[in-house]
């Protein structure tokens, strides 16, 4: 091969005869495999260009993990932008491959050069000739049946017959048979392939469930006002509380850590360092003489017990999902076998945990540095301990103060033999952190969606969480934690807890909540953005039944929400998600689309969601659709109010008025339209 040979080929090999770049779904150019899970409706998008003014063709070849390959036609984006996009839906766990394939469209390039000299008496003979040759040699692909093989040698003869003008050959090559075939299956020249990419479509939970945190330890707590002492919950009491959970809709739920708590520096009301011998202290205090991460804490009962809960919580529809902290108390075992998996201090002393201000002293951060291979082997053992216990979904614990390549070590080896498992990343951190933590593994992820309260903030967070990041980083918008209580919701009371909980379950793929939350609880703790007398440290059984029975539960709206997710497939998407306007700067508007090919019940599913975020306010105003991009193919249509059960007929703009004391929002279920 000569020098300019070489150049020329590494060149052709770079680029391609047809240039093909910009592919998505990619992470970082197709270092990591993108995510999705089973029945998403993924966008696949590329630029594709050619030099001059001939036809161009695009396709999807998509190979799922059962090694079928389909091919998905691409159309053209907006004008001058040489944008490509079609739709799938991943169908199967597992695996996915797929690559770009941009062709010269033959047909298209003759049709369109022939109209243009026909309408003029240009040409007109030798238009009908090339016509001939390209038909002839079509109807010899090897790709093609006989069928079409045969129509194709037919219509080179019908081009050929001069007794009949060159418009009347011309419309038997424009008939929908022949326009149908050649679309179905193209005259492809020049055919120029993209790399290959990959797409890891987990089962739906791993993007798409609802959520619900409690303690087990609070669950059937009793106090004895006469001697004053607790009796934790344990898992035959919360037991008791899983039927109220799954009515309520949802499929996970949950739990702070349930092993032995240390005894050292133990915790007290309100992080307070003077614990009693009635504080149960901290659940992520983890360890002491009963055992570390691999035990239950005594007060919630024995192995037998726990794998009696979980099977209670499957026969409901209840996943259980537990909590993976990878800290220790200093009572923990590991900091007897093994205090090198720990800091030494230059006083001899062992670290505690520490984000300066906040000190916790009853924690020993795991350093990861020091006898790498025994503590990555150590944490796999724990892991699938759990997992030979039925669990398969693991909440972690700042994993942002842990190495990355620990967790992509971690993830990679559970889920080579337990592809179900799936494990949600608490992390509130910086962007960079949170998104790679998701590209090395991590399934989803708590987020922002916890400060972002007004319309303006929420438009823009949503968007990005739709339509720039979801190729590698899967939200689930928690409405609470044990930690967290914004002054959104110290100050918006009922209606702002209505609000917060319409937006997670609607525009979230996932959401979640924790125990309380339904009953309002937003007492705040002076000076801090968290709860008073927080159940991190103490006891905190709840009345839900009086709460429900009193009317000062929200615990049917969020059933209602949860059932409209069940019902709506369109709403367990989140890519789907389209931000609409109007005039009100309260009031937000979005929708969900999903195509009837897509949908479960076999139709076209539209929900468009108004909800007013301001919870003091009465707002009216004027919303105002795109109805192309929410999937509404008509002018008027009539919807159904899925919370109120109203019915509404609706065009582009529409008025509302919201009063976020009775329903601060419409969820509306296109039903016709016209």
């Amino acid at each position: 091969m000569s020098k300019a040979q070489d150049i020329n080929y590494r060149h052709e090999a770079a680029i391609g005869r047809l240039p093909i770049t910009k592919v998505t779904p990619a992470v970082d150019g197709g270092l990591w495999p993108a995510k999705a899970f089973v029945s998403e409706v993924i966008p696949f998008s590329a630029v594709v260009f050619r030099e001059g003014h001939d036809s161009l063709g695009v396709e999807l070849l998509l190979t799922s993990p059962s090694a079928k390959t389909s091919i998905h036609r691409m159309a053209a984006g907006a004008p001058g932008t040489d944008s490509w996009h079609a739709i799938a839906q991943l169908t199967e766990q597992g695996k996915y491959k797929f690559q770009i394939r941009a062709f010269g469209d033959d047909y298209e390039t003759w049709h369109h050069n022939a109209s243009v000299k026909i309408a003029v008496g240009v040409d007109e003979e030798l238009m009908m000739l090339e016509g001939v040759a390209l038909f002839a040699k079509a109807a010899g692909e090897p790709q093609r049946s006989k069928a079409d093989a045969k129509k194709l040698v037919e219509l080179a003869e019908k081009l050929s017959d001069k007794t009949k003008s060159a418009k009347a050959r011309l419309a038997e090559a424009e008939s929908a048979d022949i326009v149908n075939m050649l679309t179905d299956e193209p005259i492809r020249s020049l055919i120029t392939l993209s790399d290959e990419f990959e797409i890891n479509c987990e089962r739906e939970y791993a993007g798409s469930a609802a959520w619900y945190e409690f303690f087990p330890r609070s669950e059937g707590a009793t106090f004895d006002a006469k001697t004053k002492t607790w009796t934790s919950g344990n898992f035959k009491t919360a037991a008791k509380r899983l039927p109220a959970v799954a009515e309520m809709g949802f499929q996970i739920l949950y739990m702070p850590p349930i092993h032995p708590i240390g005894k050292a520096f133990r915790k007290g009301p309100n992080n307070t360092l003077n614990a009693g011998p009635q504080d149960p202290g901290s659940p992520w205090a983890i360890g002491s003489e009963a055992g570390g991460h691999d035990a239950i804490h005594p007060d919630l009962g024995t192995e037998k017990d726990f794998t009696e809960f979980v099977k209670k919580a499957k026969e409901l529809g209840l996943e259980i999902a537990l909590d993976l902290a990878l800290q220790a108390s200093p009572e923990h075992p590991w900091v007897k076998s093994n205090p090198e998996w720990f800091t030494t201090r230059a006083d001899g002393s062992i670290a505690y945990a520490e984000n300066p201000p906040k000190k916790y002293q009853d924690i020993y951060p795991v350093n990861f540095d020091n006898d790498r291979d025994g503590i990555y082997l150590e944490v796999l053992r724990v892991v699938k301990h759990w997992i030979s216990l039925g669990i398969k979904v693991f909440r972690v614990d700042n994993p942002h103060t842990k190495p990355v390549n620990f967790w992509q070590w971690l993830i990679a080896e559970v889920n080579a033999e337990f592809a179900d498992v799936i494990f949600l990343a608490e992390a509130f951190t910086r962007p960079a952190m949170m998104h790679t933590l998701g590209k090395v593994g991590f399934q989803q992820s708590y987020t922002y969606f916890t400060w972002r309260n007004t319309k303006a903030e929420l438009e823009s967070y949503l968007t990005e969480l739709a339509h720039q990041s979801a190729d590698f980083f899967r939200p689930n918008l928690w409405v609470s934690t044990p930690d967290i209580l914004t002054e959104y919701l110290q100050f918006g009371g009922p209606a702002g807890h209505k609000i917060r909980a319409i937006v997670a379950a609607m525009a979230g793929s996932s959401w979640g909540m924790y125990a309380g939350f339904e009953l309002v609880e937003s007492v705040a703790r002076p000076g801090a953005e968290e709860h008073i007398d927080s159940e991190k440290y103490e006891y905190k059984p709840r009345d839900f039944k009086s709460a429900e029975k009193n009317g000062r539960s929200i615990a049917p709206l969020i059933a209602k929400l949860n059932e409209i997710r069940q019902d709506h497939p369109a709403v367990r998407q989140l890519r789907n998600l389209q931000i609409h306007f109007s005039d009100d700067q309260s009031i937000l508007v979005f929708s969900k689309h999903l195509a009837a090919e897509h949908s479960t019940t076999g139709k076209a599913d539209t929900v468009i969601v108004v909800v007013n975020v301001d919870p003091h306010s009465v707002r009216e105003t004027t919303v105002h659709l795109d109805l192309k991009r929410a999937g509404i193919d008509g002018s008027d249509f009539e919807v159904h109010d899925l919370l109120t059960d109203q019915k509404f007929n609706w065009t582009a703009d529409n008025y509302v008025r919201l009063d976020p004391r009775e329903t601060p929002a419409h969820i509306l279920h296109v039903t016709k339209v016209s």
